[in-house]
């Protein structure tokens, strides 16, 4: 009987389920829009039942597309949007709040009071993040503050603390583990010992007992319920949806790269077996424990990729569907001068401005709902750019080539900007749901699906090389006209009206 990995693939707008073959092929996929939350101006919120009960649905409605029996699936791999903050019931399993989402900022300005107190070097030292409210350690410390009752009964034992990787094990199989790569952006975990950190759990005043135990990426970690999916199916990879990315782009040997376009945009670098040290306010992150040896991965983050997009979809309405962008920005030969700065829950690396926001400059009488949407399709390449070139001065090495993936991905004016501004080729692989497939491996890899990294990374195939074809002083010139755009968005907001 012919055997499957399963990978649930739970993002940031939407939960999918992918059925993966022996090759590393795509056969069956399911996805799912959930809500999100906006209670007030720099807060994102999830409604965790709904990440799960949509998760849930992808998962038995591609085992049905794929015509397969639970049986013939080998196991289980999660990747999951990272950071997001769940706190639950232990007893009930239902969660004491929503979840907060790793676009929230509503805790800038506790992060401001520990950069006051001089605290950022030493959090940055243990974790390799930069002090910001983008990582879980201020959203949990939120919610035992103002969900009423929560600190109390956190310190009881009562509650249970997960990035959503966590959050689906324990709706699985009810045990309550992370991956060393999702514990690593929780800013409360050291990656050098790899063990939750005492002093950083004192600082942030959390509490030992709701953190989740610390497992490997690749191991299995319990069985589904079999009233889930049919069977108890093995639950054997957990990586948080960059760093599943990375492995599944076969980025296994240091100095490679790879891009995800996804609702942000996040770069990152295998830089091996020790945590590198950025001097351009990159993250040194763990990307993967497999078989007790840990990967060590340089990172960049852009909040608003894909988003954009939505957003124009969204909220000004200029396009239908999100598939729309690409003809309407083709539809005109450049942006006519406009830039769009994306900043609308602050920017990233390497700014680490919570307090940018949005904005578009350069319009004139002339300026049209095309000339926009190319601007906000540059934008995320201007913003990847601009990580790359922090990733290389870290590194003390040239890039040779970008690996691209995420949904954005399918763009190709997108694609094609991307090399111009890099001046390097970008490279598109055959299956583009790299994130779904760097789980599936993980979870193959424990249960002797696939029996090397080697052996899997033979499987990664190029569907097109973008070449650039832009000359370097047209480069310069547009990298630094974004430059002046992205001036004027820093430094927006107050912090006593930042929400």
């Amino acid at each position: 009987m012919q055997k499957y990995i399963l990978a649930l693939d739970q993002g940031t707008t939407s939960s999918r389920a992918i059925v993966f073959d022996h090759h590393g092929r795509p056969v069956a996929c399911s996805q799912q829009e959930y809500p999100q939350h906006f209670p007030q101006p720099g807060w994102v919120e999830h409604d965790a039942l709904d990440i799960w009960h949509t998760q849930l649905a992808c998962a038995r409605d591609a085992l049905r597309e794929a015509r397969i029996e639970a049986s013939q699936v080998a196991a289980i791999g999660i990747a999951n949007q990272r950071e997001t903050t769940v706190l639950w019931d232990r007893a009930t399993g239902e969660p004491v709040a929503r979840a907060i989402v790793w676009q929230d900022r509503r805790t800038a300005d506790a992060c401001d009071r520990l950069r006051m107190e001089g605290r950022a070097a030493d959090i940055q030292a243990r974790t390799g993040l930069e002090l910001d409210a983008y990582f879980s350690a201020t959203k949990l410390q939120w919610l035992l503050d103002h969900v009423p009752g929560a600190r109390a009964r956190a310190e009881r034992g009562e509650l249970a603390f997960g990035t959503v990787d966590s959050w689906l094990v324990y709706r699985l199989c009810g045990r309550h583990v992370t991956d060393t790569s999702n514990a690593s952006r929780t800013m409360l975990f050291n990656i050098h010992t790899l063990r939750w950190d005492e002093a950083l759990l004192a600082l942030f005043d959390i509490p030992a007992t709701v953190l989740p135990e610390v497992v490997g990426s690749s191991e299995v970690v319990g069985l589904a319920a079999q009233e889930w999916l049919g069977y108890p199916i093995p639950i054997a990879g957990i990586a948080g949806d960059q760093q599943a990315a990375t492995f599944g782009q076969a980025c296994h040997r240091k100095g490679l790269v790879k891009n995800t376009y996804g609702t942000g945009c996040f770069m990152l670098m295998n830089a091996g077996d020790t945590p590198p040290v950025s001097h351009q306010r990159l993250l040194s992150t763990v990307g993967w424990t497999v078989h007790g040896a840990t990967s060590y991965l340089l990172e960049g983050s852009v909040f608003m990729g894909g988003a954009t997009v939505q957003w124009l979809r969204d909220g000004l309405g200029i396009i239908r569907q999100s598939i729309d962008v690409e003809p309407l920005a083709m539809s005109v030969p450049d942006s006519g001068g406009v830039m769009l700065v994306p900043a609308f829950t602050g920017l990233g690396a390497p700014h680490w401005d919570p307090y940018a926001r949005g904005a578009i400059v350069g319009m004139t009488r002339g300026t049209t709902a095309a000339h926009i949407a190319r601007a906000a399709v540059e934008a995320i390449a201007y913003q990847s750019a601009e990580l790359l070139g922090a990733m290389q001065q870290d590194a003390g090495c040239p890039v040779l080539e970008l690996r691209a993936d995420g949904g954005a991905a399918r763009n190709d004016m997108l694609m094609q900007f991307q090399a111009d501004l890099l001046g390097i080729p970008v490279v598109r692989p055959q299956v583009l749901e790299t994130t779904a497939l760097g789980a599936a491996y993980l979870a193959g890899l424990a249960v002797g699906y696939w029996d090397t990294v080697e052996g899997i990374a033979g499987q990664w195939q190029v569907e097109r090389r973008f070449e650039p074809a832009m000359d370097a002083g047209r480069r310069l010139e547009l990298m630094a006209r974004w430059g002046r755009a992205v001036e004027h968005a820093k430094a927006w907001e107050t912090p006593e009206h930042s929400g």
